[in-house]
């Protein structure tokens, strides 16, 4: 039985790896310079910063007290150490599973883009590890269904400008969505349980408001963000 599970467990990991790579090179790059110009900006957390300040805007608006803000905050925060830096500082240097960029095999077939490879390691990808992660915290936070849908395109696109570059293969992006998902959750009900008490009594029944106290309308900030933002690099990348 051990053996039979060995034989199996021997020829599935190449199976999936060499799987893993011919997706890959199916996504990576193209051959316009315009969509070359566009993956690379939004790649770039700096581009994402105005996103970042009106999700910040809606935490202030609708939490009452300067506690809750910190363990909102805090929170968040959790998500980037346990999504981001236990996969950089722990998971990635004790694979030591090669980015398509670097890896021997396909290295030479990748599209690299302005000379950007990445790091050596991959597996697996922060980018979608951090992104979905603070994705699933506040669509648990917040229960906005359009601000939701909002966060999870911002992740998957997150997730496309890696497989586009060619730094992460889709089963680097993969474990990064599962370990997101957890990580975004977790968080959450660790904020869950420290704002019970805070919560208590304060029900909001109002069309106004969703089902844990945020207004709609401030929802709707971080998404015409969103559609900014995506709409100036696209402008932009035809320029620069």
């Amino acid at each position: 039985m051990m053996l039979d599970i060995c034989l199996v467990s021997d020829g599935l990991i190449p199976a999936l790896e060499s799987l893993d790579k011919q997706l890959l090179l199916e996504v990576n790059g193209s051959d316009s310079l315009y969509l070359d110009r566009v993956a690379h900006k939004l790649t770039n957390a700096l581009a994402w910063i105005p996103f970042y300040i009106s999700l910040f805007y809606v935490v202030l608006k609708n939490n009452d007290s300067f506690r809750k803000i910190l363990l909102v905050l805090g929170a968040a925060s959790v998500c980037v150490l346990l999504a981001g830096m236990v996969d950089d500082m722990i998971v990635k240097p004790t694979v030591a599973r090669w980015r398509p960029t670097h890896d021997p095999e396909i290295g030479p077939l990748v599209d690299v883009v302005d000379g950007y490879r990445g790091g050596k390691y991959g597996f697996f990808s922060a980018h979608a590890a951090n992104t979905f992660s603070i994705a699933i915290f506040f669509c648990w936070m917040v229960r906005s269904r359009l601000l939701s849908l909002a966060m999870i395109i911002w992740s998957f696109t997150n997730c496309w400008t890696r497989l586009y570059l060619g730094v992460h293969y889709p089963g680097d992006i993969l474990v990064g969505l599962i370990w997101g998902t957890i990580v975004g959750s977790f968080a959450y009900f660790l904020f869950y349980r420290l704002t019970r008490r805070i919560n208590q009594g304060r029900h909001l029944i109002s069309l106004q408001y969703t089902s844990t106290g945020y207004q709609h309308a401030d929802c709707d900030i971080p998404v015409a963000v969103l559609v900014f933002t995506l709409l100036i690099i696209l402008i932009i990348s035809c320029i620069l």
